[in-house]
């Protein structure tokens, strides 16, 4: 077994490699971070280098500063995009307000608590169906068979998209969100592909579906996301990347939380057994596989003018990364923040930053992640007799996304 230290020295870090989460999130380097240099400066290889905010109070901060800490003047990625490209990309996530919360009031209405309580019954439906067909084959990939599966059929309800395209979507996300990945990358194929979203052809496709959805709707609209989009007076650049980002983001947090949900309680087969005697637990363990789970690393800021976080300096124009993975596990907010415990006392001002740590770029779909991954759970465990692994866990690369590509099961069906 690999010895896991408890820090390291600061000069062996380097976020900006996907490599050093090939194999694991290296917790150690965060640790590190929280303790020794809140405010970090990484260098990159082929870039000016950017600041690493590592403790959970200064996340917090970065992100309620939107006018000091913007998303939309350098985009989210650690990519240096030009002027033009971070035109063409901007969807809701790389929006300041005013234009970020116009977009947002149009859909949000959608993922409210009231409207996500209603699609329970449907959700639980889907979650019944999905694995009940899963289970009898003994052994499968619970990514593909469950954990994708659940999340995309209830995602392509709320948002419009028919039943039978959902697969395809799933794999041309796998292409767009995995593009630090070989076996996911699609690269340019022709210049005009550097101002998609991730540079990626793949991203056409998405453009095309939207599209075409779009159009039928406003010929014969329904209650769905679609067709507020469609009258909802968006620019076509602005309906195409929102789609990409609604099409993509709705599906890929979910279905990596689950995975890693499961592969927690089958690494830690007491909080497994503590499910089956108290059910209670499920609203629990649900935010507890959420912060475990991190499934989204960082989301990148530019400073508007110089400031100073945590004591250090930042210039105006300078990359500011803030590391949910980190701030998920420090120590000041989570008592024994590396146990992964179903029962976990939540906190009405502390909980989890999965979601984000509040402010305006707090996730739309927050209400109906939870109640996915609850209903999961409260589905599958009763219907297992054992669980374990069938196979090494397939990481995706990426310091982008905490995802895993596939997860051989093997289940005895309760």
């Amino acid at each position: 077994m690999t010895q896991i230290r408890e820090t390291v020295p600061l000069e062996e870090i380097d976020l900006s490699d996907p490599d050093a989460f090939v194999e694991r999130v290296p917790h150690e380097w965060f640790r590190t971070l929280r303790r020794e240099a809140p405010v970090f400066f990484n260098p990159e290889p082929d870039g000016p280098g950017f600041w690493v905010v590592s403790r959970y109070e200064d996340i917090r901060e970065v992100h309620r500063r939107w006018e000091i800490y913007s998303s939309e003047i350098g985009g989210t990625s650690l990519e240096d995009l030009e002027p033009d490209q971070i035109e063409a990309r901007k969807s809701m996530i790389d929006l300041d307000p005013p234009r970020h919360d116009e977009i947002r009031r149009l859909i949000k209405g959608r993922f409210s608590p009231r409207s996500v309580k209603e699609w329970e019954d449907q959700v639980r439906e889907v979650a019944r169906e999905v694995i009940e067909a899963a289970l009898p084959k003994g052994e499968f990939d619970f990514v593909r068979e469950i954990s994708s599966e659940i999340p995309m059929r209830v995602f392509a309800d709320i948002l419009g998209v028919p039943q039978e395209e959902r697969r395809y979507i799933i794999e041309i996300g796998d292409h767009l969100l995995g593009n630090q990945d070989p076996e996911f990358a699609r690269p340019p194929e022709r210049p005009e592909h550097r101002l998609l979203p991730f540079s990626s052809p793949a991203a056409l496709e998405l453009f095309r579906i939207g599209r075409a959805l779009a159009a039928e709707r406003r010929k014969n609209p329904k209650d769905d996301i679609i067709t507020q989009m469609a009258f909802g007076g968006l620019t076509q650049r602005e309906f195409d990347v929102n789609f990409v980002l609604l099409a993509t983001a709705g599906n890929e947090t979910t279905r990596h939380t689950i995975t890693h949900g499961l592969l927690a309680l089958i690494e830690n087969p007491d909080q497994l057994e503590r499910l089956r005697r108290d059910p209670s637990l499920y609203p629990s363990a649900a935010e507890e596989m959420l912060r475990w789970a991190t499934p989204v690393h960082h989301f990148r800021r530019t400073t508007t003018q110089e400031t100073e976080l945590a004591g250090t300096k930042i210039p105006a124009g300078a990359k500011v990364t803030t590391w949910f993975t980190s701030g998920n596990r420090d120590e000041t907010v989570f008592e024994r923040a590396d146990t992964f415990d179903v029962g976990r006392e939540p906190s009405r001002h502390r909980g989890h930053m999965t979601f984000g740590p509040g402010g305006k770029h707090f996730c739309l779909g927050a209400h109906l992640a939870r109640m996915e991954v609850r209903v999961t759970f409260e589905e599958l465990i009763p219907r297992l007799r054992s669980v374990e692994l069938a196979g090494p866990v397939d990481r995706l690369r990426s310091n982008f996304f905490n995802g895993i590509k596939r997860m051989p099961v093997r289940v005895e069906a309760a």
